[in-house]
């Protein structure tokens, strides 16, 4: 028999049992939607948490005050000592290393905001004007801090559209004047709306001068020091640099930590890469379940159509092309159930992408192809047991059903 023959007679076989052939078709496509759709939520949950540090900024160094000690206390620690704060002059410094392009000088704190008869608490960060630039925040209206020099306590504010609904309601903000705690500052800019970035909503935050926020909160001590190197080749140097930089301002302690955008994209990268591995082998065994369910249901199929067997084999037909023939029904089955699991897959992917659109649930391209390639050789290697007993069936035994 020819091959399309073959696979022609395995459909025409498939079709005379519907209910059979559609519970082993909804058993391997099941199986290989359960990996498409996992998966799609592990890359996707890779692809969140990239996007959300993207949103930092590029080629970003973090500073923060403290070293992260990993073998115990400091002997500087033992004699109770701390480690010195960020400054405006650390950040300053830095500022002047080749590697650098850009340095964004951090205060944060809290203060109750008011303008006219309103009044609400607001996060207030001071920062100076390459902050805006570092981070890759619109201005939706006005114009950002302006340059000056960082210890510059000037009496301006760039404020969120939150905050300005909540304050100035259908008044113009830009050129009012509002209080931040018992100092007043003049409204010159209203951020784009840019959502949340690594928990910081942009509509709810009043950006001043970093040395006017060290005034307001009464603390000459920096959150951190963001720090942008000129290029991705230049962030080791950068990272060098800083520590260089730091260890001659603090006596010779290295007493910050500096955090990489890299390093942090690496380590969520392994993570989520071993969790999409994980539920992925979690769901390929609802395909080894699926293989199951084909063998036995194969094997009752070679029961059912012994007499089919026996005449075929009385007629002439071989033990080899009685091997084929239940191979290509299990083989059409394997196909047809995976590639209607591969769109079931894609259908639900794009359902959660519809329901979250902030959450990029896409499957890696490996997962569908090793779906659909699981499946298929799962269905044929497990029908191979039926196929052969079927094979092996003497025709007189078979036409007399013994």
């Amino acid at each position: 028999m020819r091959v399309s023959d073959i696979f022609q007679f395995a459909l025409a076989s498939l079709a005379g049992y519907r209910t059979r052939t559609i519970l082993m078709l909804l058993a391997m496509s099941i199986g290989v939607a359960a990996v498409v759709i996992l998966t799609s939520l592990g890359e996707g949950a890779r692809r969140y948490v990239a996007n959300q540090f993207s949103s930092l900024g590029t080629h970003l160094l973090i500073v923060l005050p403290g070293r992260s000690e990993t073998a115990g206390a400091s002997p500087s620690t033992l004699m109770g000592e701390t480690p010195r704060d960020l400054t405006l002059g650390d950040a300053e410094a830095l500022s002047r290393s080749r590697h650098v392009r850009r340095v964004a000088p951090i205060s944060v704190g809290m203060s109750a905001v008011s303008w006219s008869s309103r009044e609400r608490d607001v996060i207030i960060l001071g920062a100076n004007a390459d902050f805006i630039d570092i981070r890759r925040w619109k201005m939706a209206r006005g114009r950002f801090l302006p340059r000056s020099n960082l210890d510059e306590a000037a009496p301006v504010a760039v404020i969120g559209e939150k905050v300005r609904k909540e304050l100035f309601g259908a008044q113009n903000a830009l050129g009012q004047w509002l209080r931040i705690g018992d100092y007043r500052f003049r409204v010159i800019g209203i951020l784009g709306s840019s959502g949340q970035s690594i928990g910081v909503d942009t509509e709810e935050l009043i950006i001043i001068p970093v040395a006017s926020a060290q005034t307001i909160f009464n603390n000459p001590s920096l959150f951190r020091i963001l720090v942008e190197a000129k290029s991705r080749a230049a962030m080791p140097l950068a990272e060098a640099a800083v520590l260089d930089t730091i260890r001659q301002r603090h006596q010779g302690e290295e007493d910050v930590t500096v955090i990489t955008q890299n390093a942090v994209l690496a380590t969520f990268d392994r993570i989520f890469v071993a969790l999409t591995l994980t539920v992925a082998g979690i769901a390929a065994i609802s395909l080894a379940v699926a293989g199951i369910l084909i063998m036995n249901v194969m094997l009752v199929a070679v029961t059912q159509r012994r007499a089919e067997i026996g005449l075929l084999k009385a007629l002439g037909a071989p033990g080899r092309e009685i091997l084929e023939l239940f191979l290509a029904e299990a083989l059409s089955l394997s196909v047809v159930g995976a590639v209607a699991g591969l769109l079931l897959g894609q259908l639900g992917s794009l359902v959660i992408r519809q329901m979250f659109p902030e959450f990029p649930a896409f499957a890696p391209w490996w997962a569908s192809v090793a779906g659909i390639t699981v499946a298929v050789v799962t269905g044929t290697l497990f029908s191979l047991l039926p196929a052969r007993r079927a094979a092996r069936l003497d025709p007189i035994d078979a036409l007399s059903r013994r």
